[in-house]
């Protein structure tokens, strides 16, 4: 079961790492703009739902191990549902609507809790190790 929750752990870094500093660079790279922020609009929701499960479940594994590293991605788990129900919604919003400083603020706030939240992985895979 140690083994197992640490390559989920490992899994849930390595996954949003990756997606936070080499998906959008590259669709940017490869896509004009407009696609490119399609393609990333396509692509949070589907990329919430993984992070939400593989926390979800990584975080129930390592409860057998160290409360600690379950806590850490529980807390992942319940800040993805926020940032996907609550905060996603209201950036989306505020793109369709042109407001450019709400946008910038609210993703502000999403960048934040998306390093936090690696962060919290990366420790994760240390107390699991």
């Amino acid at each position: 079961m140690t083994t197992l929750a640490l390559l989920l752990t490992a899994l849930l870094f390595g996954g949003m790492t990756l997606f936070s500093f080499g998906f959008a660079a590259v669709l940017f790279k490869v896509f004009g703009a407009s696609e490119a922020r399609q393609g990333i609009r396509g692509a949070f929701p589907l990329y919430y739902l993984w992070v939400i499960a593989t926390a979800a479940l990584s975080g129930l594994l390592a409860l057998f191990i160290n409360t600690l590293a379950a806590g850490l991605l529980i807390a992942i788990a319940l800040s993805t549902a926020y940032a996907r129900q609550v905060l996603m919604v209201q950036i989306n919003a505020a793109t369709d609507n042109g407001n450019k400083s709400r946008f910038k603020s609210l993703h502000g706030v999403s960048v934040a809790i998306q390093l936090v939240q690696i962060g919290l992985a990366g420790w994760a895979v240390v107390l699991l190790s």
